[in-house]
Parts: C-alpha cells; structure tokens; sequence
C-alpha cells in the first residue's frame, strides 16, 4: 500500500483524480479531471490564437494583478489536488504514511514554485509598466492618425561634463495601419538649427546658438540641456520635462514630422541592460579602439560584448566618426531586440526590469502600450528602413534644411519625391537587417 499510495500522490500531481478513480471516488475524480482538462485547454488558447491578445493583456496594470491573482488560485487548487490524494490513499499505519506524505509535499513545491515564480514575474512588470511610461492620458489609441512617430534618445553624461548629451537622435515613423518603420536619424552635431517655439524663436532668431562662445558653435545634442537650464524659453514647462519638451519640437521642425511621443535611454544604463541579458553579438567591420586613454580593443568580426565593451562600441570616436557611432548605435538597439530570446527574458527577468527602470525615461502614456504592443506586432517580419542625414548628404555645418523635409517626405510617400530629392546620388537608404547582419 505504500508504494501503491505513492505512485497514486505523484500521479495525481499529473493526473488530477487518478487516485480519486482509484480508490472509487469516481464522481470526485471526474470532476477534478474535468477541471484539470478546462484549465488546460484555457491554457492553450491563450498560447495559441488569443497570443497576441496576451501580449497586449501584459502591459497592462489591471490585467498583471488578475494574472497573479490566477496563478495563486491555481498553486493552491493544484496543492489542495495532491494532498486530497494524499488523504484518500493514506496507508493505515503512520510509518507507512511517511514516503507518500514526502511525496506530496516534493510535488507540491515543484508545482507551487514556478507558479509562484510567475506571478512575481506579473508584479515585477507591472513595475515597469507604472514606474517608466507616463499615467494614463485617456486618450484613445492613435486617435485615428495614420502615422506616429516616435523620438529615441541616447543620452551621454559623462563624468567631469555637466549636463546630458542627446548625442543619439532618431526619429521612429510607425505606420499605424500597416505596421512598417522608418528611421530618421540626425547627428548630433548639426549647427544653427532652427528654433520650433515664439519663446525659443525669439531667444534664438538665426537657429540655435547656445551661448554664443566664438569658435564653438552650438550642437543639436546642446539642446536639451539648454531647455532645462533655462525655463524661459519653454515656459510653462516644468523642470524635468523642457528638455524633452524642446527637443520634440525642435526635431519635428527639422524633418517636417509631429513628434508624439519620446523615449530615452541612458547610455550607462543601457549597458547595465546588455549585461541583464547576458551581452549582445554584433558584426564588427573593423578593429575599434575604446577607452579614455585608448586602453580597449574589440577586434573586428562576430562579437560577443558585454554591457561596458556595448557602451564603448556605441560611443567611441577613437579612428571612427560621428556618423559610424551613429550606425552602431541603431545596430545595438537593433542587436538587443532580436537577441532579447523568450528564455533569456524570463531567467533574467527581474535584472532585466531593474535595469530597464533605471535606464529608460518615456512620455508614452500606459494606456497606449496594448496599441504599441498591437502596432509592434505588425512590423514583426518587415524589414526596417533607415535614413541618416549625415555628409555627404546634407552638410552638418550649413544644412540644407528644405531638402531634409523633402527627403522624410519622399521616402514616407514615394510618390511625393521631388526634383531637389531625386538628384541626391547617394545611397541613404539602407536596410537596417543589412546594415546590422
């Protein structure tokens, strides 16, 4: 009977009722079969045609609680499962009650655990959800627009420099309908760049001069910066937000577009997240050259990198340029998006959370993350097409500001391309898979 009484605790575990059918408690065990079953198939549906559903149920608050309420329904059904087995089995005698009752505590744990495990999961990215993106705006969706657009900032504060650098600018162009990206990228050295607002127009009539030191001109990355030091040109504005309130603006006047909305991440902690991952592989042309004093070195080819050799790879000038650290730059974001594996996330998780917290800053509100999720869905499988406005075409010291509206124009509407667009010999359109694979 022990044995016998043990194999029924285990299998029970499995096969909710067997020890039920058993032992004669038919009806019980019917019924506990058939609850097991309906679980089973609710379970399936939701990993099969409602998936997408899912996905767009997880960035959601409300949804995340419901979910842990769940899973601790079903840890402490599926517990009371096994040692209602465990209680109809039970041989007569106390000694030969000790291997069944182990059993039923080891399988109550190996079942209770990683539900228990999913539900923290639950809360950990409801903390995401509601210490990173804005509180709900109550907005509805896109609001019918046909295109978003989404400002991605990386930010620089390197020690002994005061102030954030935006030295990564690109522009995100979403297709709502269809899903289809488009990168526009601007480096972070444009000069003079025309002001979007009365107040920053008047400060700045001839395109942003910062404070005019002769011989240092002053550089789109300066921007916002310069907003949140001086609350007279965005008035109304609260610290903390005229940066990124000036910035949007001053972007969109550049190439034509409405920002919606931005997100910005720190480059040190985006290297806290390539290391929450367990590194990143990139394709590396050539040998880079890193550090303050030139002291690192990634050789050229398929490398794996950890978060401080990923911060270098994206920042260093060192035998390179601007425009290179540009393209590297989106090759990372693109690296981390592909590589960030369903099993990887889930062991990794709440490194992953943490270091998302501390890195990312947005102004999308929460209750248009089930539309982004919808909209992110879409692109899966379409290939992203990118644009950077760096030399030779356009000059970043005298920009032609009128061509660059013309070329975000050209390429969101081929049809709408212009004489002044066309005659650009210059292969700037380029295949993000390609450019990064």
């Amino acid at each position: 009977m022990t044995w016998r009484g043990l194999g029924l605790v285990v299998g029970s575990a499995f096969v909710w009722g067997l020890a039920q059918f058993a032992t004669g408690l038919r009806r019980f065990g019917a019924l506990l079969l058939g609850l097991e079953i309906a679980l089973l198939a609710g379970a399936g549906v939701l990993a099969g045609p409602m998936r997408d559903r899912v996905a767009v149920w997880l960035v959601q608050p409300r949804w995340l609680d419901a979910l842990s309420i769940v899973l601790a329904a079903v840890a402490v059904l599926w517990v009371g499962v096994i040692f209602s087995a465990f209680w109809v089995v039970r041989p007569a005698t106390s000694r030969g009650r000790i291997l069944p009752a182990i059993a039923a505590v080891v399988m109550s744990l190996v079942v209770a655990l990683p539900l228990a495990r999913a539900a923290e999961l639950a809360q950990t990215s409801k903390g995401v959800v509601t210490s990173v993106f804005a509180s709900s705006s109550g907005s509805d969706a896109w609001k019918g627009k046909k295109r978003v657009n989404l400002l991605l900032i990386g930010a620089d504060a390197a020690p002994g420099r005061p102030g954030v650098r935006t030295d990564s600018m690109t522009v995100a162009s979403l297709d709502t309908e269809k899903g289809k990206t488009t990168l526009f990228s601007l480096p972070r050295n444009l000069e003079d760049v025309p002001m979007p607002t009365e107040a920053s127009r008047a400060a700045f009539p001839d395109g942003f001069a910062g404070d005019g030191t002769e011989g240092t001109p002053a550089l789109l990355n300066e921007v916002y910066q310069w907003a949140e030091d001086h609350p007279d040109i965005v008035p109304g504005v609260p610290a903390g937000e005229r940066g990124e309130t000036l910035l949007k603006a001053t972007v969109g006047g550049i190439l034509g577009l409405e920002i919606d909305y931005y997100a910005m991440i720190d480059m040190k902690g985006f290297a806290q997240l390539v290391d929450a991952v367990g590194g990143i592989t990139v394709k590396i042309d050539e040998d880079l050259v890193y550090g303050r004093n030139d002291e690192g070195l990634i050789r050229a080819g398929t490398r794996r990198l950890t978060g401080d050799q990923a911060l270098w790879f994206g920042r260093t000038r060192t035998g390179s340029s601007d425009y290179a650290r540009m393209s590297r730059q989106k090759c990372l974001l693109y690296g981390l998006e592909q590589q960030a594996d369903p099993m990887t996330v889930l062991t990794r998780f709440n490194q992953i959370a943490s270091a998302a917290k501390r890195a990312v800053s947005t102004d999308i509100p929460r209750d248009l993350l089930p539309a982004l999720v919808q909209l992110s869905q879409k692109e899966k499988g379409l290939d992203v097409k990118s644009v950077q406005f760096i030399p030779p075409l356009i000059s970043t010291a005298n920009p032609d500001w009128d061509f660059i509206q013309d070329k975000v124009d050209s390429t969101l509407n081929p049809v709408a391309a212009t004489a002044h667009v066309s005659a650009v010999k210059k292969k700037d359109e380029e295949s993000l898979a390609d450019l990064c694979t």
